[in-house]
């Protein structure tokens, strides 16, 4: 065999070789990763209307909310709004993309009100966890 043909083989020996290896430390799930959610805790509650959603977590006696927009394609007013039972309410406004928020407020075991706006329609939860 001539050098230059062993030196290919060699050569791809080695790259099959690492390849293996990257995919073995890696795994096959690697680029499959998701996202981290924007607001700390346990997914509660999702409220639902017709331009988006607000989505609502708990961790520890705070509770977040998000307002998400169903359509992503252009600016549009959204707010989000948190008031725990006895504070002033968080809010959150202006015109986005795609989310407003998140917004984030101590309610301990106080009950708390809820609203989400995309584009001149929404959502009010009224109180709730309580």
């Amino acid at each position: 065999m001539k050098s230059g043909r062993i030196r290919r083989r060699v050569a791809g020996g080695a790259a099959a070789l690492a390849a293996a290896l990257l995919f073995t430390l890696v795994g096959p799930g690697a680029g499959a990763a998701q996202a981290a959610p924007i607001c700390p805790g346990q997914k509660i509650r999702t409220l639902t209307f017709a331009t988006g959603k607000v989505v609502l977590y708990k961790k520890r006696g705070f509770v977040c909310a998000v307002t998400y927009a169903k359509s992503a394609r252009n600016r549009k007013p959204m707010s989000v709004s948190v008031q725990a039972r006895g504070s002033r309410p968080v809010r959150d406004a202006g015109r986005y993309v795609r989310l407003a928020g998140p917004v984030k407020v101590h309610a301990g075991h106080r009950c708390v009100w809820i609203k989400g706006n995309v584009s001149g329609r929404g959502v009010s939860s009224g109180w709730i966890l309580c």
